[in-house]
């Protein structure tokens, strides 16, 4: 970046908000919450990120994403730094994000809920309270699970038993 102005940090997340996740590509990796921070350290920006888990299998791609988005930008001081505390959670999906998913026809995460789909306020669950898979298309509550584990490990299998259609549900974690 020789002699030209600095970009701004509003200008980068801007840039890293079109840098779509690998294995969902409707979603950014901002919409996904897994850029924590980006900041300039003298002549060297750095951006920071939380993998979805530890042992992501994407995790590598999505650095080399973020660097080939960057570089092209004209970035040429960057580092990466990985972040894992606090771990990542679906609570980090963006509104926008979560849209994206169920119009691209994956159920989003509901909230308060563990991976295999119980809730975690034990008041509400010994009372009976359950949580409800919607259909992506249909927007039917009458759906089953098919398989804890979907086409990533961050999903689960479902069917909708109107519309018969089947669907991923992205697992809150």
């Amino acid at each position: 970046m020789e002699n030209t102005a600095r970009p701004s940090l509003d200008q980068i997340w801007g840039w890293l908000a079109e840098v779509p996740d690998p294995e969902i590509p409707v979603i950014s990796l901002t919409d996904l919450g897994i850029i924590r921070d980006v900041a300039w350290q003298e002549d060297e920006l750095v951006v920071t990120v939380t993998p979805t888990y530890s042992g992501c299998p994407a995790t590598s791609i999505i650095n080399l994403d973020i660097e080939t988005a960057l570089r092209s930008k004209g970035i040429e001081q960057l580092r990466l730094e990985r972040r894992l505390s606090p771990a990542w959670t679906t609570d980090w999906l963006s509104a926008e994000g979560r849209e994206k998913l169920r119009v691209y026809g994956i159920t989003p995460p509901v909230d308060g809920t563990a991976a295999n789909g119980v809730l975690l306020d034990r008041a509400r669950s010994l009372s009976g309270g359950n949580i409800t898979i919607t259909c992506p298309r249909c927007s039917s509550a009458n759906t089953e699970k098919i398989s804890q584990f979907g086409s990533t490990p961050c999903k689960a299998s479902y069917r909708c038993k109107d519309c018969l259609e089947p669907f991923d549900y992205f697992k809150c974690i």
